[in-house]
């Protein structure tokens, strides 16, 4: 009997279970939340656009310090490789034998000079007294010639003292130029000047040039720019250019063009272009690379973004964007210049776009987003 209760209340409890176990409902899918990401509106601003080109910096001058005169270098009146200015005294060379020679042709001048008195003198007592009737034709004659002789080795003697005077300056080496002198390749006691000798080199270092090519695609917008702001070619020096050492952020050091060459290269298809700076604080040296640009286009409507959303493919460039409806897609775009941390976008985007600007990583095209909007800062270009 206890074994018949036994049984009937276990099909009772698995008859519960049962009925417990058919009332739960299905394990369901919750797809997660979406993703939060940065969105923010492109910056819309005026921006300048530059012709951006390499090329390296030059002395305006550079010239090489010869003796012109033979003799022992009696001294070195300057610090290797200090700046020194136009008519500074670099070098003597033994000045005593030449200023003798000077002296000499000094005293043959004068001589000359007292010679010419003299025979002009004899010539116009003798006119005066062939006049009267009292001297011969050829005593006047004689004197004439005396006189016009006179004249004569006076003006050789003038010239032999210009002779004298110019080869007694060339003892003293001066500079021709504001400059710096490199390291002296004589020394004191040294003969110089019985063949061409090479003292020293003075550069100019203020102002300096620097040199680019352009392409002349580059050089027809040029033209055009000047053209729209009624420039000629003559004024071409009104042509800003601005230039950047690998080192530096920016272009700090600004100039203007003051030479294009007339002609293209047919082989390379560009034109050699010149500019020249103050270089006031002498920060520019000879044979410095430099990056350069040149304005072409001012006040400029332009669209930029943070160079930082911008991604490739091998469609090129994109942005992603998000829509009115929280969706994502992916925008291809035509980039132009940095502008600081912007990047200029030519073409592919609209003023209104949601540009997804941080959590990049989060932003899948065709998957929905929650935006949070924020505001681009304005960072210019240095």
């Amino acid at each position: 009997m206890r074994r018949s209760v036994t049984l009937a209340g276990l099909a009772a409890a698995l008859g519960l279970l049962v009925l417990v176990s058919g009332c739960k409902k299905a394990n369901q899918y919750a797809p997660p939340p979406p993703q939060k990401v940065s969105v923010a509106k492109p910056i819309s601003r005026k921006i300048t656009r530059y012709l951006d080109s390499t090329g390296n910096t030059e002395a305006i001058a550079s010239v090489d310090l010869v003796a012109r005169v033979e003799g022992f270098l009696q001294s070195i009146n300057y610090t290797d490789g200090a700046a020194v200015k136009a008519g500074d005294i670099l070098f003597v060379i033994e000045p005593l034998p030449y200023q003798a020679k000077l002296n000499q042709a000094q005293a043959a001048e004068a001589s000359a000079k007292a010679q010419l008195v003299n025979a002009q003198a004899t010539f116009q007592r003798q006119e005066s007294l062939q006049r009267n009737s009292v001297a011969s034709v050829q005593n006047l004659d004689d004197a004439r010639a005396q006189r016009d002789s006179a004249q004569a080795n006076l003006q050789q003697a003038q010239a032999s003292t210009q002779l004298a005077a110019i080869n007694y300056a060339y003892t003293r080496v001066q500079a021709p130029f504001d400059g710096r002198v490199s390291a002296h390749l004589v020394s004191v006691g040294d003969l110089v000047g019985t063949s061409p000798t090479k003292l020293a080199t003075i550069t100019q270092m203020k102002p300096i040039h620097v040199t680019f090519n352009v392409s002349e695609t580059e050089v027809l917008k040029i033209r055009e720019q000047m053209r729209r702001k009624g420039l000629s070619r003559e004024d071409i020096t009104k042509v800003p250019v601005e230039i950047g050492l690998q080192d530096e952020t920016g272009y700090p050091h600004a100039g203007h063009l003051d030479y294009v060459s007339p002609t293209v290269d047919p082989s390379t298809g560009t034109l050699m272009a010149r500019a020249i700076l103050d270089n006031e604080d002498g920060a520019l040296l000879p044979g410095y690379f430099a990056r350069v640009r040149v304005a072409l286009q001012t006040d400029v409507a332009a669209l930029l973004v943070p160079d930082s959303a911008l991604g490739a493919d091998q469609g090129g460039s994109y942005l992603l964007v998000v829509g009115h409806d929280n969706t994502v897609a992916e925008v291809h775009v035509k980039t132009g210049p940095l502008e600081g941390a912007l990047r200029v976008i030519e073409a592919g985007l609209k003023p209104d776009d949601q540009v997804v600007v941080d959590g990049l990583q989060r932003a899948t095209p065709g998957q929905t987003v929650a935006p949070v909007t924020v505001t681009l800062a304005a960072d210019r270009r240095s």
